[in-house]
């Protein structure tokens, strides 16, 4: 495993763009686990004599807020900070329901085959069939809106990803010779889907849960945009979009901050995917 790691280091620092990801990834992190020794004020604290004050290195800025404060006189820098906490836990969240979810259907139905195997892409076809933010947005209603369920709803969403992911790499993986030789030796199907088979799969894996995660968060930051996802006061980047549309003109920092910090976050996941594809893709290696 730690060779594994190694050589899989060597390849990520060949592309820049991944590196660059892997950076924002980690202070995005540190800032999410400090955040509580990071912010300078409470995120829900409101300073009724500041509203919608702009940032401090602007015209009319206080240095006491340094990305100013919101229609209701938090101080946004603080809530940014506090709202990476829930965006990285949603992402986290949604990837490990996900892949758990989605990794022991798509073994079953591709060592399987048969009925089961058709029973099991019949389902992903049809959720993959539906728009994946309108079918979020339909299982919210239904569970009623709130961080938790928004989770579920993008988990649900994101499990057909990868049922046909790995499906596809365990009907190619079943007719090797060692799980032939696994099976001459007694073993049993749970030993051979699980433990002989899926360590084989895990490349694929690794990159759609690193492009889950940025699919994670901007599906749960659209449903708080929407007033679906996580509910006031909590600090979530989607709900502060929505909180300040109504001021894009007037307070243009209060949209275009949050918005940032959803781009960049989800650009780095998505540069890191990338950067694992090559990394881990043995003919994109021969084309290098």
């Amino acid at each position: 495993m730690r060779v594994f790691l190694k050589e899989l280091f060597f390849e990520l620092k060949k592309n820049k763009g991944s590196m660059i990801g892997v950076i924002i990834i980690i202070l995005a992190t540190i800032i999410a686990i400090f955040a509580p020794l990071i912010a300078p004020h409470d995120p829900t604290h409101i300073y009724t004599e500041y509203l919608r004050l702009p940032p401090s290195f602007t015209v009319g800025g206080n240095p006491q807020f340094f990305f100013g404060t919101d229609d209701l006189g938090r101080d946004l820098m603080s809530r940014l900070i506090y709202g990476s906490q829930v965006s990285l836990s949603v992402g986290f969240a949604v990837v490990v329901i996900s892949l758990v979810i989605g990794t022991f259907m798509g073994v079953i139905a591709g060592y399987y085959g048969g009925f089961i195997d058709k029973t099991v892409m019949r389902i992903t076809d049809l959720i993959m069939s539906l728009p994946s933010i309108l079918f979020a947005i339909v299982i919210v209603a239904v569970l009623g809106p709130g961080i938790t369920n928004a989770i579920v709803a993008v988990s649900v969403v994101a499990i057909p990803n990868f049922v046909r992911i790995i499906r596809a790499q365990v009907m190619v993986e079943k007719s090797r010779q060692y799980v032939s030789a696994a099976r001459l030796f007694g073993a049993g199907h749970f030993r051979i889907m699980f433990i002989e088979i899926l360590p084989n799969c895990m490349a694929p894996l690794i990159v759609q849960a690193s492009l889950g995660f940025s699919d994670g968060i901007l599906n749960c930051a659209a449903l708080g945009f929407l007033g679906l996802g996580a509910q006031a006061p909590m600090s979530e980047w989607g709900t502060m979009l929505s909180d300040a549309r109504s001021y894009i003109e007037s307070s243009p920092w209060m949209v275009t901050l949050p918005g940032l910090c959803i781009l960049i976050v989800v650009l780095s996941f998505n540069l890191l995917g990338d950067g694992l594809r090559d990394a881990l893709d043995p003919r994109l290696k021969k084309q290098n």
